[in-house]
């Protein structure tokens, strides 16, 4: 009897506790009807069950959310409600809410988000102004100086990133440490631009022939050697020897790194400039017995700056000079070639072989002793230098230079003048003026023409007082930031725009002298302008920024590969370095040829040398050039998605991941980018022993259904690239440690290697939306299939890129009006620029709101009239 009125009372419990949770779920149903449009408060009721406030799952109340649209941080939760509900994504049975309810909720909210956000921008702009980033900035002061090999970036520090990109406006703050080192960066490349001297510093005339070309003897093995001296006779490693024996030539057979940098005995630059660099040199193979012959390719190869150190590490290493071809010549003396290198003060240059092995100290121990890779088939190739001269630094043409005449007009190196406070008014506004990058209001011209006269007047030289008037400009928000064009008779806003969209600098002086006509709202013009910028030779700043931040190519020397599981990749800088060179040339073709945007996805050409070909497959070429090869019907490359910079920035190094391959593609080229991974959780740790497959060890990590729902959306796509190895060639197995066939030998760097053959690939997968494909062509297809997605995706970037704001909601069908217009020629990708250039989100909304906030700039002391920085 107890134990049954035990029960019933339970039983009650529970009725009661029933009761609660579901008055509590219609007050918090009816408290949401209050605060939501009676339009679409009841088709939200059943979002309740997850997002009240008890459960508030992915942090959402419901309960609690208002639908005040006019506060942004509100608006943009209702704009993350939106995009869920339109994808399908929430709620996630579609019961909860049918599909006509859906598209009737989906309706209501596009509208009301639509306005409220169309009128924020109407009323402020799309988004605040814009701090110059410090690449941006370095271009500036090299156009406005006329100091092209200018380096003060590294002066500055890093830029915050946001959307993958380091040009965005609520991430380019300004701090006191920053405006310090700003200020440092401007000094530093203003007092480069002076010169002291009366006249140019002599040049230096340098001259090696023989082992003067090297000041490392030779090293050689028993049948081989990284670098030697060899006349007509036969080797010759005797140091005390004639060191200016024109006869003999210094061969070199390794690419450069540590142990060894190579470089002429005594030659030290006396001053930084331009130096001219002439040499002979053939390309030849060693063969065994330390033998010399022709070689059958072209050996490519560069200079590299560093300090002349008596020991084999140098900091700020760097290639100067461009990559020269050796060809290769029966006899000395034949082939003769010149470039021109920027160097420092204090420092020499290295030869940098590219391509070839790096042996390095023998693994087993021995000291003081070199392993050397076996000789490839026909022997190892090389350079034999016979002679080099070098002069410089090379004076301009006139002195002082045009910076020094940039600063002080015609006043000379001295910088003298019997009217110093008129000069000082006089070159102060003339500097201002070439500075400047649309008019400067004369009340702030007043301000730095105030601290001139106040420096000069303190007793200091006409020169520092201008310097501390130019310094303060150059840091001021008057020449460091970037405006949102507001007004539709600005046109100086618009050619800033372009100019830092399409070239990473100012504008040019054609396109500054539109800018004062006020034709640049004119749509021919500036769609001509547009088209010469392309054509340009600043057009490859945008290639290499846009695609360093985009694509991350900036990241592609990050993670070597394991030497254990691919020793053929070790210290292979010339590999590494082509991959780069090909995206960057592929993506310049398709915007410079206006090609369709599904050659992102794929296409039937690409861009390689040497060294590409042989990584590739295809067939051999000769030297170091990109060129456009068409690829074979059946290969696998083609378009981004299948280069090789792009399979090795989304691998680790040590093995392939699906899931950061499958991630990286859906975000950057696709434009879907997944959640970011829950907290807790670790990613998939490779098996490079090789006994299990990467399906298994996906399975393993993917046994939550919530992980699975969420993995479907990319792991797929990265599976589809599993044929590509840790540096994109192509593979049918993977390789492991211990299971499988193995592999032996040394490497080249003549290390000893083993690793095993091991699973084979399975490439097949099936995406979210349920569409299957066996390997990486049928994904290309499917990819292809929707160019308008590849072309919204890319359309977005470059909108980010341009104006530093992300696309916002109320540019969407601005957005899509672009697609519609270039969609019927296949959404190609010039095109996608030209409509942008022309639309309001570049060129700004009608309107009188102005964004150059003065609040964004608080850290820092602001002149009261102008806000310039002083």
């Amino acid at each position: 009897m107890k134990l049954a009125l035990k029960r019933i009372l339970i039983l009650l419990l529970v009725l009661l506790a029933a009761l609660h949770i579901a008055n509590k779920q219609i007050g918090a149903g009816r408290a949401m009807i209050a605060a939501l449009p009676d339009q679409i408060a009841p088709l939200m009721q059943s979002c309740l069950k997850c997002h009240d406030k008890d459960t508030h799952k992915g942090g959402l109340d419901l309960t609690a959310l208002s639908f005040d649209l006019t506060d942004r941080s509100i608006r943009e939760q209702w704009i993350r409600i939106h995009d869920r509900v339109e994808k399908g994504e929430m709620p996630p049975k579609a019961s909860d809410l049918p599909v006509a309810q859906r598209e009737d909720l989906v309706k209501f909210l596009k509208a009301k988000l639509h306005a409220a956000d169309l009128a924020e921008i109407v009323a402020t702009g799309r988004g605040p102004m814009r701090r110059l980033n410090r690449e941006e900035y370095e271009q500036n002061l090299r156009d406005l100086l006329q100091l092209p090999h200018l380096d003060i970036r590294d002066l500055l520090p890093a830029d915050r990133e946001a959307h993958h990109f380091n040009k965005v406006s609520d991430t380019l703050d300004m701090s006191r440490v920053q405006l310090m080192a700003y200020l440092d960066a401007a000094e530093a490349a203003l007092q480069q631009a002076m010169v002291k001297n009366p006249q140019p510093p002599l040049a230096m005339h340098y001259r090696a022939v023989g082992k003067q070309l090297s000041f490392v003897r030779a090293i050689t093995g028993e049948k081989q050697s990284m670098f030697f001296a060899r006349n007509s006779v036969g080797i010759d490693s005797n140091e005390k020897g004639d060191e200016a024996d024109p006869t003999v030539e210094m061969a070199m057979f390794r690419s450069p790194g540590w142990p060894y940098a190579i470089f002429p005995k005594k030659l030290v630059t006396p001053a930084a400039g331009a130096y001219r660099v002439r040499f002979s040199a053939r390309a030849v193979l060693q063969t065994e017995g330390f033998v010399l012959k022709p070689a059958v390719q072209p050996v490519p190869f560069t200079f590299r700056s560093r300090r002349p150190t008596n020991h084999d590490i140098a900091e700020d290493v760097r290639s100067v000079g461009g990559i020269l071809d050796i060809q290769p010549n029966a006899q000395p003396g034949v082939g003769i070639y010149e470039t021109i290198v920027q160097l420092g003060a204090g420092q020499t240059i290295e030869y940098g072989l590219l391509g070839l092995p790096v042996p390095q100290p023998d693994a087993r121990g021995i000291t003081g002793s070199y392993r050397f890779p076996p000789f490839p088939a026909g022997g190892q190739p090389g350079i034999a230098f016979q002679w080099m001269e070098v002069e410089g630094p090379l004076a301009p043409e006139t002195w002082p230079p045009a910076s020094h005449r940039v600063l002080f007009d015609n006043l000379g190196v001295e910088v003298k003048s019997a009217s110093p406070a008129q000069d000082a008014k006089r070159l102060l506004r003339r500097f201002i003026k070439l500075a400047a990058r649309e008019p400067v209001p004369e009340e702030a011209v007043v301000k730095f023409e105030a601290l001139t006269l106040a420096r000069l007047q303190s007793g200091a030289p006409l020169a520092e007082a201008l310097l501390a008037g130019y310094k303060a400009f150059l840091c001021s928000d008057l020449f460091l930031y970037l405006h949102e064009p507001a007004r539709e008779g600005d046109h100086f806003t618009v050619a800033n725009r372009l100019s830092h969209f399409l070239t990473n600098t100012r504008p040019d002086a054609a396109l500054a002298d539109l800018a004062r006509q006020k034709k640049l709202r004119d749509a021919a013009t500036l769609r001509r302008e547009t088209d010469r910028l392309i054509a340009g030779n600043g057009f490859d700043r945008f290639v290499t920024h846009f695609t360093d931040y985009w694509l991350s190519l900036r990241d592609l020397r990050r993670d070597d590969p394991d030497i254990r599981l691919y020793p053929e990749y070790r210290l292979d800088d010339y590999l590494v370095e082509s991959m780069g060179l090909e995206t960057r040339a592929f993506f310049g073709a398709m915007i410079r040829e206006n090609l369709p945007v599904s050659m992102l996805i794929d296409a039937d050409f690409t861009f390689v040398n040497d060294r590409l070909s042989q990584h590739y497959g295809l067939p051999p070429m000769a030297g170091s050039a990109l060129r456009k090869v068409t690829l074979p019907k059946d290969s696998p490359y083609g378009g981004l998605l299948t280069q090789a910079s792009i399979l090795k920035i989304t691998s680790n190094g040590v093995t392939t991941s699906p899931v950061l391959r499958g991630a990286w593609v859906m975000d950057r080229l696709i434009g879907q980018p997944p959640p970011p991974p829950p907290p807790g959780i670790p990613a998939v740790e490779p098996d490079i022993r090789g006994a299990k497959s990467m399906r298994d060890l996906l399975a393993l990590h993917t046994k939550s259904a919530s992980c699975a729902a969420c993995h479907a959306k990319f792991d797929p796509v990265g599976l589809a690239l599993e044929n590509f190895d840790v540096m994109g060639r192509w593979r049918t197995q993977y390789r492991g440690l211990e299971t499988g066939q193995r592999i032996s030998g040394i490497d080249r760097s003549g290390h000893d290697f083993s690793y095993t053959i091991a699973n084979a690939v399975d490439a097949s997968g099936q995406l979210a939306d349920g569409h299957n494909f066996k390997d990486i062509h049928a994904l290309k297809a499917i990819f292809k299939a929707n160019p308008r997605q590849l072309a919204r995706n890319l359309l977005h970037q470059f909108t980010l890129y341009a104006t530093g704001t992300p696309v916002r909601f109320a540019d969407r069908r601005e957005i899509e009006s672009m697609l519609n217009v270039c969609a019927k020629d296949g959404y190609r990708v010039r095109d996608l620029i030209h409509a942008l250039v022309q639309s309001k989100i570049f060129l700004g909304q009608k309107g009188t709101g102005d964004v150059r906030q003065a609040a964004r700039l608080s850290p820092l002391r602001r002149s009261k009239v102008t806000g310039g920085l002083v």
